[in-house]
């Protein structure tokens, strides 16, 4: 180079950057002067001895760097670079051997007293030592090393020399291997123990045994053993005296450990096998014991740090998220089966189911990644509970809903009440029978339009339009008709007035009357009672009114939905009462006289004894009591007498009297429920005829596999085969005389 002595200051500042962490110590002789050519004076060779023997003995070099660049490049233009590096190699092997015996061999005898923190200690200076050895020797004969040894392909550099070396004699030493194998892995475990330890030196001899190119086979498998060993015995001995919560943690913590490890001293081939040998230990061995000793407390407690740490931990480890899916979906069904499968929680059975969806839902987003097969478990688990117990929750999701819907309801603003219902209607689509529900839920919504309790026609239009996207206009068309009926019955009673404004003899009591198509709603038991000749005459003339627009249809009265608006007057002034079609016959009995018995109001108004009792008791024993019974009490007996409260009082001017609403029967739900299978059998026969009428020839499991695709409530096998029996009796089908397996259709 035009400068040597910049270039090699160059190499000196980079070198000595490079390799800084390394240790060890390299001293080099050069004993006999080389055959040099005659022109060659002693005195160059004197200054380049004098320096190695300075890097020898670590003291001050005298000479000028430059100079001995230059010496050295002066000795390779004389044709002397292979006798000048194969010296040089012969002068640095003797030395390094030199060294094992000064520096290790005395060190390993058991006799010695260096513990492995010291003896590390030393080789860690030793390979410093050698390292910056190295690097000053190679920077003097640089002109060596990029000419003849970068010439010559099959030569190891000065560099790659003295690694060499001193992985040859000094760390495949089986002693010093042994001794610095073993004071690694000490302090790797005091670390672990929770001690601190010197990190640098660490990473130095690490470093060493990653360079030397024997990090793998001399320390990585032995510590991948020792680590094994290590975890397998921790994760046996925490799983039994830690709870699951805080043995997450604890694996979190060891892992988080680990990774830094690698980050500060380990080599990063070490990653991978590292962090699977501590998840497998920790985790992967105690996957079942995990959970069956855990999950439930964490949901049932929703822990959702823990809950997440352990969908975290477990993606990680192989079958870990299937194991923690199938716990999952057993966890739900357990937990579900027992709210649905225990009859002492009816009363709040949807509000629980409700809040647990909600929780099991907030689990999957928050806790699970949102991850589709938690879902779809979760979905599957529902259908399966919800479907233990036939008809009761598709019954009591129909009475829930009506709870909501009914007026008087303030626990909701019509945002909340639209929430709520979305979240029914997620419920609703796992129930299976749902004719169940929409048996019950007409009768309610019956009630509701009729009774005028409906909270909201917009939340009743909304959650049929829900019902309608989820299971088909067929499901809705009865229901959809309720709603039409009312809204023809208010145009019919525009009609009505206008027409009793023509009349000669106006009548001064109003009558508004609700139309009902019998094929729409819940049919109702007919009960005749006698009602006072004014209302008598407005029927028959509303009946005039109406067969005359529509002839050919038959009006029948249904005075259990009935009420009225009755003016009254006490001695405190006039009120005005609300009250069914039967308190009205009962307090106007008080107008003909003033005392009465039951029997006596039983036979003048011919209300049925269960019906007139509850009616009685909201008249004399409710909060506004406009009669008075003797003896006083709460209930009402065959004896008791009634008498007109003439010393009523109230705040308000229109006073709203409640019918003591009878809780619906057992009996009432076994005919509903009756009704429904009665519809199913129907929807059975109708279904095999028209499979039957368009396959002419099927057999039956054919036919059974048709009908269990067409048909949108569960039916045993059993019970499709009666209505294939039925069928046959009625000569709708016959059985093949062959094949008494085989069907034909008879047209």
């Amino acid at each position: 180079p035009a400068n040597p002595f910049i270039s090699f200051n160059l190499v000196v500042v980079w070198s000595f950057h490079f390799f800084s962490h390394y240790f060890g110590a390299f001293f080099v002789c050069i004993s006999d002067r080389p055959k040099l050519a005659e022109n060659y004076t002693e005195d160059t060779w004197l200054k380049l001895r004098d320096a190695v023997g300075a890097i020898q003995n670590s003291t001050s070099i005298k000479y000028n760097l430059e100079e001995l660049y230059q010496a050295v490049e002066n000795l390779c233009s004389y044709k002397v670079s292979p006798t000048l590096y194969k010296q040089l190699r012969q002068v640095c092997e003797d030395h390094v051997q030199a060294q094992i015996h000064q520096c290790f061999v005395l060190d390993i005898k058991p006799t010695e007293s260096l513990d492995n923190l010291s003896f590390l200690k030393r080789m860690n200076r030793c390979w410093q030592d050698h390292c910056r050895q190295t690097i000053m020797i190679r920077s003097i004969f640089l002109f060596l090393d990029r000419t003849y040894v970068l010439q010559n392909s099959l030569l190891p550099s000065i560099w790659d020399t003295g690694l060499e070396l001193f992985r040859t004699h000094i760390v495949s030493d089986s002693g010093v291997q042994k001794r610095t194998v073993e004071g690694l892995l000490e302090q790797i475990e005091l670390e672990r123990n929770g001690e601190t330890i010197d990190r640098s030196l660490l990473r130095s001899l690490l470093g060493m045994l990653s360079d030397l190119q024997v990090y793998k086979d001399s320390f990585e498998e032995r510590f991948l053993c020792e680590t094994n060993r290590l975890y397998a015995a921790e994760g046996q001995r925490l799983m039994q005296d830690r709870d699951v919560p805080e043995y997450l943690h604890h694996v979190a913590r060891r892992l988080e450990e680990e990774n830094d490890r690698i980050v500060s001293y380990l080599d990063q081939s070490t990653q991978k096998p590292l962090i699977c040998c501590v998840e497998k230990q920790l985790l992967g061995e105690h996957l079942t014991a995990m959970l069956q000793k855990g999950l439930s407390t964490l949901l049932d407690e929703y822990r959702v740090t823990e809950l997440a740490l352990l969908y975290q931990l477990f993606s990680k480890v192989k079958g870990g998220l299937p194991t923690l899916l199938q716990f999952w979906r057993d966890y739900i069904k357990s937990f579900g089966g027992e709210i649905v499968c225990t009859p002492e929680k009816d009363k709040d059975m949807v509000q629980e189911l409700l809040d647990f969806k909600d929780k099991m839902d907030n689990v999957v987003q928050s806790c699970f990644a949102r991850n589709e097969s938690f879902i779809n478990a979760m979905k599957e688990a529902f259908e399966t509970f919800i479907n233990k117990r036939p008809n009761k929750p598709a019954e009591l999701i129909a009475k829930y809903v009506d709870s909501k819907l009914r007026a008087g309801n303030k626990e909701a603003t019509e945002e909340e009440l639209e929430r709520i219902l979305d979240k029914i209607m997620i419920i609703f689509r796992f129930i299976h029978g749902k004719d169940v529900f929409e048996a019950f839920y007409k009768k309610d919504l019956a009630k509701r339009l009729l009774v005028g309790k409906s909270a909201s026609v917009d939340a009743e239009k909304s959650m049929l339009s829900k019902l309608k996207h989820e299971c088909g206009a067929a499901f809705t068309s009865k229901l959809e008709g309720m709603f039409k009926d009312m809204e023809l019955s208010k145009d019919i009673m525009i009609q009505y007035k206008q027409y009793m404004q023509n009349q000669s003899e106006p009548s001064n009591i109003e009558l508004t009357v609700n139309i009902l198509t019998m094929g729409y709603w819940p049919s109702y038991t007919p009960m005749e009672v006698h009602l006072p000749s004014e209302m008598v005459k407005l029927q028959e003339v509303f009946k005039l009114f109406y067969l005359g627009k529509h002839s050919g249809r038959k009006l029948q009265w249904q005075p259990t939905l009935g009420h009225a608006v009755l003016k009254a007057e006490f001695k405190e002034g006039k009120k005005e009462l609300q009250v069914s079609l039967f308190q009205t016959l009962v307090v106007l009995m008080f107008n003909e006289g003033e005392d009465f018995s039951m029997e006596e109001i039983r036979t003048a108004t011919g209300i049925e004894e269960g019906e007139l009792k509850r009616t009685l008791q909201s008249l004399a024993c409710g909060k506004a009591r406009v009669l008075n019974k003797n003896p006083r009490g709460k209930d009402v007996e065959d004896g008791d007498r009634f008498n007109f409260n003439n010393d009523f009082k109230h705040k308000l001017f229109r006073i709203k009297i409640n019918q003591i609403q009878m809780k619906e029967t057992v009996e009432e739900q076994v005919s509903t429920t009756e009704r429904v299978f009665q519809d199913r059998q129907y929807q059975i026969d109708a279904a095999v005829v028209r499979i039957m009428k368009m396959r002419k020839t099927l057999s039956h499991n054919l036919l059974v596999s048709e009908l269990y695709n067409q048909l949108k409530f569960p039916v045993k096998p059993g019970d499709l085969k009666k209505r294939i029996e039925s069928l046959i009796d009625r000569e709708y089908m016959e059985r093949d005389k062959e094949t008494p397996n085989q069907y034909h259709y008879v047209a």
